[in-house]
């Protein structure tokens, strides 16, 4: 009786916590049925992937896709470059395990907002007789995918000319400048794009983008020098860094730690060494040119009086200028555009707002990133827009261009005490990156919660949860 009542005491009366493999739940669906929604399903997951989506958002919408025609118990693993799907059709059928490479990979956002309206036609039909069948779903995505884009090429070049010469306006440039610094990215763009069309890694071209902004600086510089006077050319680093923030603005700062947040280590890995290699890019090209020119000894400097100057307001005009540059930049769609400068503009208020209290930079951008991803996600539920267009066109202002800039710029000056001024730049730059990409994840975190997650999102976003039993 005693051993009875001590067993009691310890043992378990409830289920596990974590269910694992229970039997019973696969799904019994013809191999046919089965391969066409297959199929489908990848389709649009690699179209996602390829135009920039995270890996949650992917799994998703791919749960949802499958669920609606009556696949419940899919299994789906993403990498870097592939994405797998494998389902279970009981003991008297062979699984399927399907998988794809994404060998494209180009932000793309209003292909990308086309393939989400798609999958929500599928899953969110206005009636039984509206129903999409799984062929019309393939001939519909076949579709979107071959529509063109929504402006021509020259109109992404202008994004990026409008994006630099904003940058330069929020460091109180002149309207030379702005001139300057806009024809400096249009021959960035124009040039970096037919290096990749001849196949040169994505490091070189970094590098190279990255030189051709500096050997416009340090022309200026010698210009200066000699006694030629620019007009409206005050300060030629700006032409710097505007480039290196344009150049950073189409890394994936945000969907690596997007993806390592909801539990895509392997995926976030692979996102976040790119970045790293196309940063070291980026930095290469800067630090040759800046080594090619002391070695000829023309003079460039970084003048310590170069800030983000100004006043709120125009400031705040500057920044949605940025988010507007970039949103075309990504063939954003108008509203995405609109709303992207709305986001831009938000997010701007808040981090002077956060100045003004005297924060640290690190956590003032950090809640300014939040205050953006919540609102990205609150656009994408209300006005069916690009989440990802919006976020990231909401922080590009915020980039840490000139600490990357004073850092390589120090680290090539032949002296230790400014060696290690730029390892505090260095790690300026850092801390911002790292403050932007988690302010924008624990935003846009809070507000799908606010929002509510559906079943399909749950399931994407499990892994996160860590180990519990």
């Amino acid at each position: 009786m005693w051993r009875d009542r001590a067993q009691w005491v310890v043992r378990g009366v409830g289920p596990p916590t974590v269910p694992i493999g229970l039997p019973g739940h696969d799904d019994e669906v013809t191999q046919r049925h089965a391969r066409m929604v297959i199929d489908l399903a990848l389709r649009i997951g690699e179209a996602m992937l390829s135009t920039g989506a995270s890996a949650a958002d992917v799994v998703t919408n791919v749960l949802r896709v499958m669920t609606s025609y009556d696949i419940r118990q899919a299994h789906i693993d993403i990498t870097f470059t592939s994405i797998e799907v494998s389902i279970n059709r009981g003991v008297d059928e062979d699984p399927l395990t399907v998988m794809r490479v994404v060998s494209v990979r180009s932000p793309d956002y209003s292909r990308l907002q086309r393939v989400q309206d798609l999958v929500s036609r599928i899953v969110e039909p206005d009636g039984l007789e509206d129903r999409m069948l799984v062929q019309e779903a393939r001939q519909e995505l076949g579709k979107v995918l071959a529509q063109p884009h929504p402006y021509r090429r020259w109109v992404v070049t202008a994004g990026f000319a409008l994006l630099a010469a904003a940058v330069t306006a929020l460091f109180g440039a002149q309207p030379g400048m702005w001139l300057v610094a806009a024809i400096s990215a249009t021959v960035v763009d124009r040039v970096t794009r037919a290096l990749a069309r001849f196949g040169v890694a994505a490091f070189f071209n970094q590098a190279i983008g990255a030189a051709i902004p500096t050997t416009i600086a340090v022309l200026l510089s010698w210009a200066m020098d000699q006694g030629i006077n620019v007009a409206g050319v005050q300060s030629p680093s700006l032409v710097v860094i505007s480039g290196i923030i344009v150049l950073l603005a189409g890394l994936t700062v945000v969907g690596a730690a997007e993806d390592a947040l909801d539990g895509y280590y392997v995926t976030a890995g692979a996102r976040g060494l790119e970045v790293l290699i196309l940063t070291a890019g980026i930095a290469t090209g800067i630090s040759v040119v800046l080594a090619i020119a002391g070695a000829f000894e023309v003079p460039m400097e970084v003048v310590p009086t170069v800030r983000v100057d100004g006043s709120a307001v125009t400031n705040t005009f500057a920044a949605v200028l940025v988010g507007i540059g970039f949103a075309m930049s990504t063939y954003t769609g108008f509203r995405g555009i609109v709303v992207a400068a709305a986001a831009a503009g938000t997010g701007w208020v808040a981090y002077e707002l956060m100045a003004l209290l005297g924060f640290g930079n690190a956590m003032t951008v950090g809640v300014a990133a939040a205050v953006v991803g919540a609102f990205g996600y609150a656009a994408h539920r209300t006005f069916r827009v690009p989440e990802l267009a919006i976020t990231t066109a909401g922080i590009v202002s915020l980039l840490p261009g000139l600490a990357v800039y004073r850092a390589l710029f120090w680290m090539m000056e032949d002296s230790a005490g400014l060696v290690s001024t730029a390892m505090v730049e260095g790690f300026r730059a850092v801390s911002i990156a790292l403050g932007l990409a988690a302010g924008v994840s624990i935003g846009g975190f809070a507000a799908r919660h606010a929002f509510g997650l559906d079943r399909a999102a749950v399931r994407a976003r499990r892994r996160a949860r860590g180990s519990f039993s």
